[in-house]
């Protein structure tokens, strides 16, 4: 069978990587889902200054996986998956890691695209790699709204 189907796959925990993920997935007509945790994050939960809070528990244990509360359909059928989420302490939220952990990947092509403030994609593909060795990488990117579509039709080809 052959791969052929592209699908942006995300997690957005305020709303920033969702609408990136929608510019990409129109520009390179790719179908959209969205990776929703099975216990949704509240705003406390989100509080990365609160030594205490949910993000930042899970953060700070590597071995931490978040569940899913749903799956992709007819996973097998996607060739190429696009893959964004928000920089979390350097590296991608451990929801990621149970995606990554939760699929077949073999022969798939992953390309990662994050969100942040600050800080870069490099680390957070390092972990990605090790999380999920079976998959073909290409190089991920840091986007914003305003340069997702360009960068989307850029990969597409």
């Amino acid at each position: 069978m052959t791969h052929r189907k592209t699908i942006v796959a995300y997690f957005s925990a305020s709303g920033t990587t969702a609408s990136v993920a929608a510019e990409i997935a129109k520009a390179a007509d790719a179908d959209l889902f969205e990776i929703r945790p099975e216990k949704p994050y509240t705003a406390g939960d989100l509080d990365w200054t609160d030594r205490k809070s949910r993000s930042t528990a899970e953060m700070s244990d590597p071995a931490t996986r978040p569940e899913i509360s749903s799956s992709i359909e007819d996973f097998p059928s996607y060739g190429t998956v696009i893959l964004g989420f928000p920089i979390w302490w350097g590296v991608e939220p451990r929801i990621i890691d149970t995606f990554l952990e939760s699929h077949d990947f073999s022969g798939k092509t992953i390309i990662p695209f994050c969100t942040s403030g600050g800080s870069g994609i490099e680390k957070a593909e390092e972990s990605l790699h090790a999380h999920c060795r079976d998959a073909q990488w290409r190089k991920g990117k840091l986007l914003r709204r305003s340069n997702a579509a360009a960068w989307a039709r850029e990969i597409a080809h």
